[in-house]
Parts: C-alpha cells; structure tokens; sequence
C-alpha cells in the first residue's frame, strides 16, 4: 500500500504539473517554473512568522503572494528594463532565494523548516502524513487530497478557458486584437503554477517538480505540435515516470525523486532520437522524391 500511496502521488504531481507546463513550453517560459520554485522561499517564511503556524492555508497565501511578485518582478524587468528573459529571471529568482535562505538562517530558532526538505522533498515519506478523522479514522495520506483537489481545479481551469489560453500562447498579438487581455492570462497561469509549485513541493521538493513542470511537456512537444494531443501525451508520460521512477528506485533502493528525474531524462533521449531519425528519414525521402520526377515536372 506503500508503493501505492507514492506512486499516486507522483502521478498526481506529474499531471497537475506537466498539464500547466504544456502551456510554459508553448510560451518558451519552462524556466519560470524552476524560478517561482526557489523565489517563493521567503514567502514561506514571512508566512510563518506572521502568522505563527505552519498551517497549509497560511503557507500557501504566502508562497503564492511571492510566486505572483516573481513573475511580476520577471516581467517588469524583460519588457520594461529590456534585460533579457533569461537574464530577469536568474537574477530574480536567485535574489529572492538567497533573501529567503538568509531569513531562514536569521529565523532558525522560530521556523521550524528543513532546507533540504524544501529543495529536494522525499517523496516515500508521504504515507506517514496521514489524515485522521476525530474518531480516529485513518483518511489516507494528506497529500493526496491536497494535490487530487489542486488537480481537479487545473483540469477544470484548463477545459472551461482553453481557447484563452492557447490563443495567448500561440498568438497573443491576434489574441489582444480579439479583446483577450493577454495580462490577465499570464498572471491567471502564472498563479496557478506558484500554488502547484508550493502545493507539490511540500511532498516531493523544488527540484522534483521542476522536472514534472518541463520534463513531460517538453517530452510530448517532440512527438506532436497539436495542443489537445500535447496535453495527453503528457498525461501519460506523466504517469509512466511515476511509475517506472518509483520501480526503478524500489529496485535500487536510492531516492525516488531522482530517479523519477533520470527516468524522465531518458524517455526524453529516446524521443529526441526517434524524433531526430524520423525527421532525417522523411527529408531523404522528399529529396529522393524529387530527383525520381521528370525533368521539366512542377
């Protein structure tokens, strides 16, 4: 039941991600995930010292508030200052992650938080936070509600403003011709990937979500360039990593996130050179298509 527990978390993780991140490739926007990860640092902080508790609610207004200010900040410093997105946003989120380490450092005695925990997660240890009723009835794992919850909502928030979404990312200039505020799109998506961020992160750490965030989406962008046919495919690769990281681990008895990481490492190998093959194949084949035509064919 153990396996069960991890592995659905992994899947739920993988999906509620990888579902947000299908829309980050499309925007060449993979790395802001990795920067609202680490930027929302502090947020947890400030959350917990403000308010004395580490209660999900509180955590999560925190690290969302931080998560939206990332962006903000990201935004204001591509388009306004004209410094290069890449360049906005390894000064952001590196700033704004040294500030919540050195609270943390300043706070250790008050917040009670494990830096190793936040950065890298463990994963098996999800079945050990259990839900318990009043009359001692054991729910299952609290996560799993959590992220079933915060999945349902992605999938809701995706089917009921699809047309917004993928016009702002594949035409935002025909999108604001159209009155869609492109604006508003990108803070929408922008929150709702810090709060699946903090959410995740609190079970399998930044860097394991960062993975699920770009891995599955990018993986599925190599094999198809239709967006409703993206967003399964990264479903279901979504689900093979979880399942084949956590066998993987099982069997080599080392961490489950990283080896879910490396399995979505090498599922993305493997497309890249299938791609790569197919492509060069169907260029020899139009080539020798064309030099097979009679001289003086259209």
């Amino acid at each position: 039941m153990i396996s069960f527990w991890i592995i659905l978390t992994g899947v739920l993780v993988a999906v509620s991600a990888g579902l947000l991140g299908c829309f980050l490739v499309l925007r060449r926007m993979s790395m802001v995930g990795d920067a609202i990860s680490h930027a929302v640092l502090p947020g947890i902080v400030i959350a917990f010292l403000i308010s004395g508790n580490r209660e999900p609610l509180t955590i999560l207004i925190g690290a969302s508030t931080l998560g939206l200010v990332t962006t903000f900040i990201i935004e204001y410093l591509h388009k306004k200052a004209k410094v290069q997105g890449d360049a906005a946003i390894g000064v952001t989120y590196t700033f704004l992650f040294a500030v919540g380490v050195i609270l943390l450092s300043l706070f250790a005695g008050q917040v009670d938080i494990d830096q190793d925990c936040v950065l890298y997660g463990e994963i098996a240890y999800v079945p050990i936070d259990t839900l318990i009723t009043a009359s001692g009835i054991n729910l299952g794992p609290r996560p799993i509600y959590l992220l079933g919850g915060l999945l349902i909502a992605i999938v809701l928030f995706i089917i009921f403003f699809y047309k917004q979404l993928s016009l702002t990312a594949f035409d935002p200039g025909f999108a604001s011709a159209i009155g869609i505020s492109t604006v508003l799109w990108h803070y929408l998506l922008m929150g709702l990937v810090s709060i699946t961020t903090v959410v995740s992160f609190q079970s399998v750490g930044a860097i394991l979500i960062i993975n699920f965030l770009i891995g599955p989406p990018s993986i599925a962008y190599l094999i198809t360039k239709s967006l409703k046919r993206m967003l399964i495919y990264t479903v279901i690769i979504g689900i093979l990593i979880a399942f084949f990281g956590y066998q993987i681990a099982a069997y080599l008895d080392v961490s489950v996130a990283g080896c879910m990481a490396v399995t979505t490492g090498i599922i993305f190998a493997v497309c890249f050179i299938y791609t790569s093959y197919n492509s060069k194949m169907k260029k020899k084949d139009i080539e020798l298509n064309r030099l097979a035509q009679p001289i003086g064919t259209v």
